[in-house]
This record gives structure tokens, sequence and C-alpha cells, in this order.
């Protein structure tokens, strides 16, 4: 199954070109215009997505798929997902404490492919007050083993191996071939 992954920044909507992807996922900080726009011109199937820390509070619109503490199977394959980032300011739409985050995920079910807005902690941090990941992450994919998971936030076009699990930072956007 072919994934074209956006994320953070709406630069990217001219070098993306009549590519087909199956899925597209949005990582969050994206407009809900330019999500809608980028699926049309890819031939998209399905657009899932989750919101970033920029991002409103309200539902998206038809047809993006909420990935927000919610599973959503495609062929063979399981998504799952979670909104925004830490809270590093005192007000604003997706942000969360460390110890929400580890509440809200405590029971999530594995999935295959896990979209976040935020990083897991010490993966793809940056060195300031605002870009650094979620604990809970960290222990999500120490106890479900997802293949893959993906995420915002950051600004860095990045993966890691962590056990099993390629953890891919986006900025812009990647596309990617997962074995169904």
């Amino acid at each position: 199954m072919k994934l074209l992954i956006i994320a953070d920044t709406d630069t990217f909507e001219n070098q993306i070109g009549e590519a087909a992807a199956e899925v597209l996922i949005g990582c969050g900080d994206l407009d809900e215009a330019l999500i809608n726009r980028i699926a049309c011109k890819i031939g998209a199937s399905r657009v899932l997505a989750v919101k970033g820390n920029h991002d409103t509070d309200g539902p998206f619109q038809s047809p993006i798929v909420d990935l927000h503490l919610k599973e959503f199977t495609y062929g063979d394959i399981r998504f799952g997902g979670f909104a925004g980032s830490w809270r590093y300011k005192p007000r604003g739409h997706h942000l969360y404490e460390q110890h929400e985050v580890s509440q809200l995920l405590a029971d999530f079910p594995p999935v295959d492919v896990f979209v976040a807005h935020n990083s897991p902690r010490g993966i793809h941090d940056r060195n300031d007050e605002v870009h650094f990941g979620f604990n809970a992450f960290n222990d999500y994919i120490e106890r479900a083993k997802p293949r893959l998971f993906l995420h915002g936030h950051q600004h860095v076009n990045r993966q890691t191996q962590v056990g099993p699990t390629q953890v891919i930072g986006v900025y812009g956007f990647r596309c990617l071939e997962i074995p169904e």
C-alpha cells in the first residue's frame, strides 16, 4: 500500500506532482483545504489525519478520518493515532501533559501504523522548550510494537529504528510503501 504523509507546512504542495497514493496521512498543523486538495491530486482512496497544536478544535470534515484515539482499518493495515503536543503554553487546542497522554494511551490497542503529531520522547526532539516528545509514545511502542510510528511537529525528516518500529518524522511530505 502506498502512503503519502504530510505535516506542518504547505510549502510542498507544488512538489508532489501527480504521484498516486492509496492513503493520505496528515500528521497535523495542516489546513483542511490543503489536505483535501492533496487527496484529490493523488487520488487517495482514504484520508487519515490527526490535529496538531496549531490546528482548530473543530472536527475534521469528510472525507478526512480523525485518528485521535481511534482505530481505522484499511485493507489489512490497522491505523491509530494521537493528536497534539505537550502543553507548552497555557492556552490552545490539542495540548497535553505527559501524564494525560499516559492515561489516554494506557489501553490503546496495537496498530500497524500509529499516526501522531508529536514524537516519542528523546526521538527527533529539538533542543527548545516546545519540540519534545511524549514518554507515553515510547511506552506504547514498547508495548504495542507498531510497524510504523509517523509524526510531525519536530520539523525534521528523519527515520529512527526502535526495536521493530520505524519512527518516521515528516516535515512537508514523504512517500512510503508499506507491505500489506
